[in-house]
């Protein structure tokens, strides 16, 4: 009677509480893993010799919990000999000491293993396993031999499992890396577009009221001394923080259009700590003011909002200016809006939306939607 070995390496040089986490994960599916295959096998001794489903199991469970310990404990001790000794070498930063060790752990364990095993058993059911030496020592040997080709072979599918799993986590991290590459260049090329937009503006009321301008200008020197730098921090920030961009942003456009410029910006405090990427809002803003706003005689009102709507963010910019051009109803297909399209595809993927709709009583509204992080 005998069980599989599965080993799964989790590297010795990894510390904090995930890294513990994730070890003891790997201990609970190693040992699942070695009690359905201890189950299997006393079935299968079962329906072989015909003996009690009970005794099989027994000895089945007892073989493999002490080969699996054995084993897994003569994996830990060598690899940690060569994290000792070669802590630069892969078999330290895998924990895994290669095949030619690992044979010899397996080889061993599986022979300690089952001596133990089978003592503890005899102990449990009160039987002899020693009876077996009655019909000679080729029984003892070829459930030997049994215990140790399931071993190799479960040693070398959970090993090809670890390594898969490795070569999958790398592929993840370059994907994230990329995708943090993708988003600061996309970021990088909003910036200066809602710059230029502004010195545009700036260069026109320079010429119809020049004290006006001047204040405009000591608020776009504050803007960008207050936000520039955080723009080329991390990813992500706080929905503070970009509720806190936007005013300041809409601050600055109201020293330009003055009285045809009202605002308001509702954000609950439970979402205040929200993580987003920056720069989602205010291009929408932007958008609003420049599209709908401007264009209308009178101006109008920008409403930022953000609420929970079951597990996701939605934040929306509603302004009551001009409305949509019908040829681009429902699309936004203007540089800022764009540019959010594709920031959000490249954090969320298929799991944001960025829909552009006509207002109920005119003007329209942008509405982001993105998944909340999962408690």
């Amino acid at each position: 009677m005998s069980t599989p070995l599965p080993q799964e390496a989790v590297p010795l040089h990894m510390t904090g509480d995930s890294t513990v986490h994730a070890a003891i994960r790997h201990v609970a599916s190693r040992l699942a893993a070695t009690v359905g295959v201890c189950i299997v096998i006393a079935a299968f001794l079962t329906a072989m010799r015909g003996a009690s489903i009970s005794v099989n199991l027994v000895y089945s469970l007892c073989i493999g919990v002490c080969c699996y310990s054995f084993i897994d404990g003569a994996r830990f001790l060598s690899a940690r000999w060569h994290w000792r000794h070669a802590p630069g070498s892969p078999e330290a930063k895998a924990s895994w000491p290669g095949w030619v060790w690992m044979v010899s752990c397996v080889v061993l364990g599986t022979v300690c293993g089952y001596a133990v095993g089978t003592r503890l058993g005899d102990l449990i059911t009160g039987m002899s396993s020693s009876m077996l030496f009655r019909y000679g020592w080729r029984p003892y040997a070829m459930t030997l031999a049994f215990s140790l080709l399931v071993a190799i072979t479960c040693t070398y599918f959970f090993y090809a499992r670890a390594r898969i799993a490795a070569i999958h986590a790398k592929a993840e991290a370059a994907q994230r890396v990329v995708a943090q590459t993708q988003l600061k260049l996309l970021e990088s090329q909003l910036e200066p577009h809602m710059l230029f937009n502004t010195l545009a503006n700036l260069r026109v009321l320079i010429a119809l009221d020049p004290p006006r301008a001047q204040a405009m200008l000591d608020r776009l020197i504050a803007f960008l001394r207050a936000t520039l730098s955080a723009s080329r921090g991390a990813g992500m920030h706080p929905l503070s923080a970009e509720f806190e961009r936007t005013c300041d942003y809409l601050a600055l456009m109201q020293v330009r259009m003055g009285e045809r410029l009202t605002t308001q910006l509702e954000l609950p405090d439970e979402l205040a700590a929200q993580p987003v990427p920056p720069l989602l809002l205010q291009p929408l803003v932007e958008n609003a003011i420049q599209h709908g706003l401007e264009p209308h005689r009178g101006g109008g009102r920008i409403h930022v909002v953000a609420s929970r709507e079951g597990n996701d963010l939605v934040l929306s910019v509603r302004d009551t200016g001009a409305g949509l051009d019908p040829r681009h109803r429902s699309q936004g297909t203007g540089f800022g809006t764009q540019q959010v399209r594709e920031r959000l595809a490249t954090v969320y993927g298929a799991r944001a939306s960025f829909t552009l709709e006509p207002a109920e009583g005119g003007g329209t509204r942008a509405t982001l939607r993105l998944p909340l992080p999962q408690a």
